[in-house]
């Protein structure tokens, strides 16, 4: 592969890179409606995006349980004490709607609703630094990633499910993370327990990439859709994102976050 060919991507990718970052900015920072609805809609996205890959030919189904998808996200937001019910309730349907494949819609569907419920839960209890050091997490995983693989290549990571990713990519992605839990438990004076929870969450993230790679080789298919210029859909862009949400989540509901003091 020519120098060329190897970064053919990457200007169209930091153009969308950027618009994202600016329109999750916007929302992170405005908090409340503006966060919800954002984050309601990327869902109900998602949902249609899953549900296309997994049946082709089932486009009015996709859009239905797409929209349904979205609005029992923004419900939980509004109710959060239903959170569960609500969530559990658009996999459920898809099991009836669908004729093939509808365990895997079921799996994956409550993945991408469970960690759009983590990003209201860390958004709207814990405040907006802890929504931005989670993107910085997954942020630095996926950009250190994709330069240190891209620069240094070497052994593949997993080369049957993502044959793009490498140890050195998959290892500098672990490193940046650390990097971004130092700084930020030195800014709001946390403990290093966030720099170990910063590790296991950009592992997370790596994880979700990983999963939608390997539904994505199950499939048949390259991208999730080719709605973000450069990245694909937003299944492929956001993998990471729900991978690191539901840890995070995790987190929050049997130890809560780290405290204390470097």
């Amino acid at each position: 592969m020519s120098t060329k060919d190897r970064w053919a991507d990457l200007a169209p990718r930091l153009i969308s890179a950027v618009v994202m970052l600016f329109l999750g900015g916007v929302a992170v920072v405005a908090g409340g409606l503006v966060f919800d609805v954002l984050i309601a809609l990327c869902c109900g996205g998602l949902v249609w995006e899953l549900v296309r890959m997994l049946g082709p030919d089932q486009r009015a189904v996709a859009l239905q349980l797409g929209l349904l998808g979205a609005a029992a996200t923004l419900a939980a937001a509004l109710w959060p004490q239903m959170w569960m019910p609500l969530l559990v309730a658009p996999a459920l349907v898809g099991l009836s709607q669908l004729s093939q494949r509808r365990f895997y819609y079921f799996g994956f569907s409550l993945w991408i609703l469970i960690a759009g419920f983590g990003f209201f839960w860390l958004r709207n209890v814990f405040g907006m630094q802890w929504m931005l050091w989670l993107i910085g997490v997954v942020v630095v995983t996926d950009v250190a990633g994709y330069f240190a693989g891209k620069i240094f290549g070497g052994p593949k990571f997993w080369p049957r499910v993502s044959p793009k990713k490498t140890w050195s990519g998959t290892s500098a992605g672990w490193l940046a993370a650390a990097l971004v839990g130092i700084w930020f438990g030195q800014a709001q004076g946390v403990g290093l327990g966030l720099v170990v929870l910063s590790v296991l969450v950009s592992m997370a993230s790596q994880a979700g990439d990983v999963a939608e790679s390997a539904l994505k080789r199950k499939m048949g298919v390259k991208d999730s859709s080719a709605l973000i210029p450069g990245h694909g859909g937003l299944f492929d862009r956001f993998d990471g994102m729900l991978g690191a949400s539901v840890m995070v989540l995790i987190f929050l509901t049997f130890w809560g976050l780290p405290s204390g003091t470097l």
